[in-house]
């Protein structure tokens, strides 16, 4: 059993996004996946008999799609996944993301502790500030302006830390958070390897102070060296993951229909321009096209498109700029983890992106 953080891969690799209809993309498309357990446990289970180390789910409580799409906006709870996925796998490391002010910490001390007990120490957090308007109206809450979310974050982190370190109970006063006689057994039994996605100063700043993991947000495969840089020049061993969407084909002529198809007939363009303003604040400012594809294709994941051969040197090109892993995810998930166990894998083995 290893975790990212242990991992002999130079390129460390995780399954983005299985626990949403669609995955990672907004699509009208019937291969997407459809939310079933059935099918969560089978992702899994082939993304770990495949070497990949972890899974990463989204905190989503409602889809980008028309409410009347019902079908798009399921999703599985997060940590309740979580907890199903680690009793059905072994070795591959299982994450929950969560948006932190909707779970108080005394809630998540007992929630990550109880499924870090069920896999047997294979449990990770992603952390989210926050960053769905929509969705936090749901709960009845405001979203705060983006830099107060690190201040309720910092509380929230420094509060669980005390929950896990205290061997008494405790009251505590904070600005956002408060209680009265606080304890909390077990705890979990690793410490908890920690994923924050971040992209803003604020957020890089909150990950270097206390996560493993984080996210960059690259546009390009040629800007990561001058984006991970500075994340590495401040915090070293933090390690540097982006999330990454696959179209792989014999040819890069062919891969490249396949994403025009993706993006054109199988988008749901109007999902994309909620995605768009709820992210950047207006969905018909610049390229907006450029911005729906990327919202379509990996919910603004960087897209590697092209043969085995372009997909896996782009890798490699990503690995050399100083990108530690990839948030994978595909049109096909079932399809996508097939073509890397079968074709992808041996060419990251042969390139020294992987070991196995």
């Amino acid at each position: 059993m290893a975790s990212l953080l242990d991992s002999a891969n130079r390129l460390r690799l995780a399954v983005f996004s299985p626990n949403m209809a669609g995955g990672a993309n907004l699509t009208f498309s019937a291969d997407a996946p459809k939310a079933t357990w059935a099918e969560s446990v089978r992702l899994a289970r082939t993304a770990e008999a495949a070497g990949i180390e972890a899974v990463i789910p989204v905190a989503r409580w409602r889809g980008m799609a028309a409410a009347e799409r019902r079908e798009a906006h399921r999703s599985f709870e997060p940590f309740t996944w979580a907890a199903g996925i680690a009793a059905a796998t072994s070795t591959i490391q299982v994450f929950a993301t969560f948006h932190l002010p909707l779970v108080h910490p005394v809630a998540a001390a007992k929630q990550i502790a109880t499924v870090d007990h069920i896999s047997g120490g294979r449990f990770a957090v992603n952390l989210v500030a926050g960053w769905n308007s929509d969705e936090f109206q749901m709960f009845g809450h405001d979203l705060r302006e983006h830099d107060d979310r690190y201040a309720v974050a910092e509380e929230w982190i420094t509060l669980l830390n005390r929950i896990w370190a205290a061997g008494e109970e405790f009251d505590f006063d904070g600005r956002h958070f408060r209680g009265r006689n606080i304890l909390s057994e077990p705890k979990p039994l690793n410490r908890t390897v920690i994923m924050n996605a971040g992209f803003s100063p604020a957020g890089q700043d909150f990950a270097a102070r206390h996560a493993d993991i984080t996210f960059a947000m690259l546009p390009s495969v040629e800007a990561a060296a001058d984006l991970v840089a500075p994340i590495k020049k401040r915090k070293p061993d933090l390690l540097v993951f982006a999330a990454a969407h696959i179209v792989c084909a014999e040819s890069d002529e062919l891969a490249r229909e396949q994403y025009e198809r993706m993006v054109g007939e199988l988008g749901d363009r109007q999902a994309a321009e909620r995605a768009i303003r709820l992210l950047i604040g207006s969905s018909r400012s610049g390229d907006f096209d450029g911005l729906a594809h990327a919202a379509i294709a990996g919910f603004f994941a960087l897209p590697l498109v092209g043969s085995p051969g372009t997909v896996v040197a782009r890798m490699k090109e990503l690995a050399e700029a100083g990108v530690d892993g990839l948030a994978l995810s595909w049109l096909d998930y079932d399809a996508g983890l097939a073509q890397y166990a079968d074709t992808l894998r041996p060419l990251l083995v042969e390139s020294g992106l992987r070991e196995h």
